[in-house]
């Protein structure tokens, strides 16, 4: 056996000892987890509830329980699923945060492993090829420092998009056939997706150096200025690996809602191709629907992991400068301390020359050095504390406190305006909808309505309409909004939160 041979074993079995992926899927109730946790977590993307968890599992265990090739005791499976969850929390096949459970990248390469023992395809295509010669075409001429092949280069796609510009004139656009739509499809797919688990690494990672950083910090084996550059070169190295540059990207985008909002209408309108219906199933089309809005999510979770590293370094600089300030007034008590043990009274002591010029003079009876001490109290009881009940009348609370709990109930009205559509089965306005249900909560309830068509993406005109609703007060209000047809087929898989 060879050297690499050698140091390859090595690495895999070293792999199948540590890496969750690895573990999982050569445990004996592989199958079973795998089954809990895969439609838990493709139905929920905020994570799922650990006791919900369980009981799926324990669910699955009980089903199980006769098949001996799992050796699930019947009288025990919950027992079972509960130590089987927290031994693959321990492992990182999934982490629990805050008593919700969330997939990490293993988990992931699981489930994708999965799928594709089930969807076997052919992944050499003559697209591929195509995008492959390509994409050595470009590299190619990236990395050729000479102008001249540059500038030919450059000249060459110039003249191909000409050529194409005056067949799109024309009227000839060549689009791509059903397979090969279906096989991009499938890529871009792939690729959104994997963006979920970069943010889960990099987030993974920030939880990771926070933990470093705070066993440095309670070690106290580094000073302040030391904590400090380990936060920030641990920022920096972590936004030099390939997750951290796509979050940095995604990040800056955030800031220019532009991009997003371009990136999510061309989503929907290659959704709304049949190959995406050939090429995804239902909740993959919805995964990739909703994918800017789940990164958004993902976002802010490695957002606030990150905050989290800086708070502690906060908190730890403001403890050690109150920790100095109060080294540096004992130091000061104990000098005017000392200074009491003089004599003031004997001139001689007076008259000795001293390398500091007097400060003040004598103030009555009582030396200046005394005025300048510390003091502390002679009794140091604490006092006791005031615990005693006090009630008040309700009818004294002003309206104000009251009025703060009446909110639009944006669930309930969602219900009501999709059974108003039902009832209805003709597209409503707004102006229909406010005859319908009279709005509790007006210019609340009416942006409530805009926004369902906008997220449906129903074409608003440039009509607008006109309508009067009475509020609570008695008051009527004029409101004039633009023009829109809410239908219930359009909105009832819109995500109203």
């Amino acid at each position: 056996m060879n050297i690499s041979s050698h140091e390859l074993c090595q690495n895999l079995i070293l792999l199948r000892q540590q890496n969750p992926a690895w573990q999982l899927l050569a445990s004996r109730r592989a199958p079973l987890v795998l089954s809990c946790l895969k439609p838990l977590f493709e139905a929920s993307t905020e994570g799922i509830v650990m006791e919900d968890a369980e009981l799926h599992l324990a669910e699955m265990f009980l089903d199980h329980a006769n098949n001996d090739e799992f050796g699930i005791d019947t009288a025990n499976g919950t027992i079972i699923a509960r130590k089987e969850l927290r031994s693959w929390i321990k492992r990182g096949l999934v982490v629990e945060r805050e008593g919700n459970l969330m997939a990490t990248d293993a988990l992931q390469q699981c489930m994708h492993f999965i799928d594709g023992l089930d969807n076997r395809i052919m992944t050499s295509s003559a697209s591929r090829l195509a995008t492959v010669q390509r994409e050595i075409e470009n590299l190619e001429t990236l990395l050729n420092p000479d102008p001249k092949a540059r500038a030919r280069y450059i000249k060459q796609k110039i003249k191909a998009l000409e050529i194409e510009l005056k067949q799109v004139q024309r009227g000839h656009v060549d689009i791509l056939d059903e397979s090969q739509a279906v096989e991009h499809v499938q890529e871009v797919y792939n690729l959104a997706m994997s963006l979920r688990a970069d943010f889960r690494r990099i987030e993974d990672s920030y939880r990771e150096a926070d933990r470093h950083l705070r066993q440095s910090i309670v070690s106290e084996q580094q000073h302040r200025g030391e904590v400090v550059d380990s936060l920030l070169d641990t920022h920096d190295n972590l936004l030099d690996t390939v997750e951290g540059q796509v979050f940095h990207g995604f990040h800056e985008q955030l800031n220019r809602s532009v991009e997003l909002d371009n990136m999510k209408h061309r989503l929907r309108n290659i959704l709304r191709n049949p190959a995406a219906r050939k090429a995804l199933n239902t909740q993959q089309q919805t995964d990739l629907r909703w994918i800017i809005i789940r990164l958004v999510r993902e976002s802010a979770n490695v957002i606030r992991a990150r905050a989290r590293s800086e708070k502690d370094v906060k908190s730890f600089l403001k403890t050690g400068l109150a920790a100095e300030h109060h080294r540096v007034g004992q130091l000061l008590n104990d000098i005017l301390e000392a200074a009491l043990d003089i004599d003031w009274q004997d001139s001689k002591t007076c008259r000795q020359p001293a390398a500091l010029p007097p400060v003040a003079t004598g103030l009555g009876s009582i030396p200046t050095i005394e005025r300048l001490r510390f003091k502390s109290l002679d009794n140091d009881s604490d006092a006791p504390l005031e615990l005693s009940e006090h009630s008040t009348n309700l009818n004294d609370i002003d309206d104000d406190f009251w009025d703060s709990f009446d909110t639009l109930d944006r669930h309930a009205l969602f219900q009501d305006t999709l059974g108003a559509l039902s009832a209805a089965s003709v597209p409503m306005g707004l102006k229909d909808l406010s005859t319908a249900l009279p709005p509790s909560h007006d210019l609340e309830t009416l942006a409530f309505w805009l926004s369902l068509g906008q997220e449906a993406e129903i074409p608003i005109s440039n009509e607008r309409e006109q309508f009067n609703v009475v509020d609570r007060d008695g008051k009527t209000l004029r409101f004039d909004v633009p023009k829109t047809a809410l239908t219930s087929e359009l909105i009832q898989s819109v995500d109203w939160e």
